[in-house]
């Protein structure tokens, strides 16, 4: 047992009257004990919901990240027009509304913005799609690259993913604990402000409590992040909805108040209900349509929120060329050639591991 982790325990953990907020350098330090499994079972499944019946600050929060930074994975800076979009998207997937964060990306990458997307396996309390199953739907596998490998495709197509199991297993560990105790720890807040990007770049967090929109802000200001947007997407996620106002939140370093920006999709003529969630081999199929430019609601759904982050990212000078810009991107095909050369630069990356793996099968089978 962690005497020292029992201290930081008690202090979250006694009750609505006497419990205390830790500070910055605790919740690092309490943070950092979990992922490295320094606290018992016990305590770290007692930490996650007591913090979560306290509610984490803003303060914890920003000393949670600086431990996610400390331990966890990060891709390297690499030269493009645009700074890179990450995207902090709820890992525990989609069960209801159909997922826009992929057509979003390959939209980015094809003018030339770089996107980080980072997520794992299906994953509780709702046990939804996760986006690494989505690229599979697309041909894409990112399960198997090594973190060089994946920083090898960022470098050349300007896309990269981190996959918790294999990038960070520190912080896999912890999801038998989301399992076994039901609820969302405040874990799962940090995944949403986490930044696995060594540079400058623009983070883009989903949220649905506006109280999680307060709490990044402090914690992002305190961390000196110069610019970031708070979507109150889909299901959590950065997707713009269709049948109700987007609520933006633009945070700029220095302002005491978020510049609050409330998008009515039928100002632009794209209010609409929001496409269900399907199966995943009809939602590739979905998709793959959408890159060829053909009339849907699933295309609709990608215009409204590519032209979002195309203005966003400063590649569009306001929203209405983004809109534009994105409708022709996909029409033109050049979103499905982006696909393409992605889908074929991982099998290119991959393909020495898969080579390594088969001669040590068939030493293997020569041995026996």
């Amino acid at each position: 047992m962690s005497d020292a982790f029992r201290d930081l325990l008690r202090k979250v953990g006694s009750g609505a009257h006497t419990s205390q907020d830790l500070t910055r350098e605790e919740a690092a330090m309490a943070t950092a004990m979990m992922l490295r499994q320094e606290a018992t079972p016990a305590q770290i499944g007692a930490f996650m919901i007591a913090h979560r019946i306290k509610r984490p600050t803003g303060m914890e929060l920003a000393g949670m990240l600086d431990a996610y930074e400390q331990l966890g994975p990060k891709l390297s800076p690499i030269s493009a027009p645009y700074s890179p979009v990450v995207l902090g998207i709820p890992y525990d997937g989609r069960s209801r509304t159909a997922p826009l964060g992929l057509l979003t990306a390959l939209l980015l990458i094809t003018v030339g913005c770089p996107v980080v997307m980072h997520g794992g396996r299906r994953m509780p309390t709702k046990e939804g799609v996760p986006l690494v199953e989505l690229w599979q739907g697309l041909g894409i596998d990112w399960t198997s690259l090594s973190l060089e490998q994946v920083q090898q495709v960022f470098a050349q197509t300007r896309l990269g993913f981190i996959y918790l199991p294999q990038h960070f297993p520190l912080a896999e560990a912890m999801v038998p604990y989301r399992e076994q105790i039901g609820k969302r720890p405040p874990l799962a807040t940090v995944e949403l402000f986490w930044c696995p990007y060594a540079g400058e770049a623009l983070l883009v967090s989903g949220f649905v409590h506006p109280p999680t929109e307060d709490m990044a802000r402090t914690a992002l200001s305190l961390r000196g992040t110069s610019r970031f947007l708070t979507v109150k997407g889909l299901e959590g996620s950065c997707d713009l909805p269709r049948e109700r106002t987007c609520i933006i939140g633009i945070h700029q370093l220095g302002d005491q108040q978020a510049e609050r920006l409330l998008l009515h999709p039928r100002d632009y003529e794209f209010a609409a209900a929001d496409v269900p969630i399907n199966s995943l081999p009809i939602m590739a199929t979905a998709m793959q349509q959408v890159m060829q430019g053909e009339p849907s609601e699933w295309l609709e759904s990608a215009v409204w929120n590519g032209g979002f982050y195309l203005w966003q990212c400063g590649h569009c000078p306001d929203l209405v060329a983004g809109l534009r810009e994105a409708r022709q991107l996909f029409a033109s095909g050049k979103v499905a050639t982006t696909l393409a050369e992605l889908k074929r630069m991982v099998s290119q990356v991959a393909a020495p591991v898969a080579a390594e793996l088969y001669g040590a099968e068939v030493s293997a089978g020569r041995s026996e």
